[in-house]
């Protein structure tokens, strides 16, 4: 039986991570982090029947009882502390909050080999979403121009998303020679032209778009001369698509020493 933290429990996510593992046969709530619902059942809480586990206030507090896994859908300004304080209590760790850079996930591989502890991060733990990923480094490998674009509502915080900066990074790493002329090189208002990410390659063209009705959407758009292909992910009103590979990375993640980014190798 594995024994699972969530931190942002009274979150979208969290709420919903709270009910499935409820339901799950191999899985058990130990503990729930969210200061607005402190003090209140876990599962009464998140809108389900009571899990005798009471919400506390701060990560540490839920640290003391004993548990495997922490699951991170806070905030991107502690998403961080979080997981170094996890793996430094010995707590394998799941995040699922956006807002990380490059340096922030190289320093929690080092904390999580140096814990020998694992961790599975991903901008979007929803398959079709994971399946964009995986669609887009086949494509990048034969069309040499790409860029992404990544949609989201009017308050998301972080820009890009975590799954654009995730696939931005991912695709700069294999992407060939563009043939776009270098933004360097424009003249006009260059940021019209998107944020670059780079991972170590060749930089990839992110736009990010916030406006109300989008939940949240990327697509990676592939140009060759008279063709273009585009490959897009479009998540729903619901927070569904994010508990399946998220309780699929809490399965998994025991097995694993170091950092591991998205659960595309994980869906087979």
């Amino acid at each position: 039986m594995t024994r699972v933290v969530i931190a942002g429990a009274s979150g979208w996510v969290g709420k919903a991570l709270v009910g499935a593992i409820q339901a799950a046969s191999d899985l058990t709530l130990a503990g729930a982090v969210s200061r607005g619902a402190a003090g209140k059942d876990a599962g009464e809480a998140a809108g389900f029947a009571p899990a005798g586990v009471p919400v506390t206030a701060s990560l540490a507090e839920a640290l003391a009882v004993p548990s495997d896994v922490v699951v991170d859908y806070t905030k991107p300004n502690v998403v961080k502390a979080h997981t170094l304080e996890a793996l430094a209590a010995g707590r394998h760790v799941v995040i699922g909050t956006s807002g990380l850079t490059a340096a922030d996930y190289d320093e929690i591989d080092a904390a999580a080999r140096a814990a020998g502890r694992g961790v599975i991060a991903a901008g979007n733990f929803s398959i079709t979403a994971s399946l964009l990923k995986r669609f887009a480094t086949i494509a990048a490998r034969h069309v040499p121009d790409v860029e992404i674009i990544d949609y989201a509502s009017a308050k998301k915080p972080d820009t890009p998303s975590g799954t654009g900066r995730e696939l931005g990074e991912i695709l700069s790493k294999i992407r060939l020679e563009p043939t776009s002329k270098p933004v360097g090189e424009l003249g006009g208002i260059r940021e019209t032209r998107g944020g670059a990410v780079n991972a170590g390659g060749i930089a990839i063209q992110v736009h990010s778009v916030r406006m109300p009705s989008f939940v949240l959407s990327a697509e990676a758009i592939f140009g060759l001369p008279d063709e273009r292909l585009t490959i897009r992910h479009d998540a729903g009103s619901s927070a569904a698509p994010y508990v399946g590979g998220t309780l699929l990375a809490v399965r998994r993640v025991a097995g694993l020493v170091g950092l591991v980014r998205g659960i595309d190798h994980l869906i087979d």
